[in-house]
């Protein structure tokens, strides 16, 4: 696939066909590739918990917060809910840099999930003290994102924006839009 195409098709995706399992392997594929991106001094203070089972799914979702600018909308019913979950966690006494690294890995999991058919939507409002709690994550990891993974079950468009206009929405069909701002205003002469 075009890497502009991929990046295209690598979108927040919120709603999936949750009956559809990813497998153990897939999911250690995906981090694999975190694995074997870029690091700050290469310090790899990045740990992944994974879940692809519906008990831990189900201990996972209610943690999570998945639209700010929709504010109608509580998240995905039962049915579209993720499939699994990649929880990115760091150990900031290893790496001052973690935000940095889990950036860079965060988009090679989501990239690699998009090149085989798997939306992705990167989650960082969560209630990590109850996270923590239900799935036992030491105190010495940083909870810093979920990756919610599943088939997509919904159409994403991106569009043209200005600006000052950046906040997603749903159309009366469904589709969520994705405003982007425009190329000639964010490169700065």
């Amino acid at each position: 696939m075009e890497f502009e195409s991929l990046v295209r098709k690598n979108r927040s995706i919120r709603r999936f066909y949750q009956n559809n399992k990813i497998s153990k392997k897939a999911l250690f594929s995906l981090v694999n590739l975190a694995r074997l991106s870029p690091s700050a001094g290469n310090l790899q203070p990045l740990r992944y918990k994974l879940s692809n089972s519906t008990k831990t799914n189900n201990l996972i979702f209610p943690t999570l917060n998945w639209a700010n600018y929709l504010r109608e909308w509580s998240g995905p019913k039962i049915g579209e809910r993720p499939a699994a979950y990649i929880i990115i966690l760091a150990d900031p006494t290893i790496s001052k840099f973690v935000a940095y690294d889990c950036g860079i890995a965060s988009q090679s999991i989501t990239l690699g999930a998009a090149s085989i058919g798997l939306g992705a939507c990167n989650i960082a409002s969560i209630n990590k003290d109850v996270l923590r709690k239900s799935l036992s994550i030491s105190a010495i990891y940083e909870i810093l994102l979920v990756i919610a993974l599943g088939k997509p079950r919904e159409k994403i468009i991106l569009e043209e924006a200005k600006l000052s206009y950046f906040k997603y929405f749903r159309d009366n069909k469904d589709n969520h839009h994705v405003p982007k701002g425009q190329l000639k205003e964010i490169i700065i002469d």
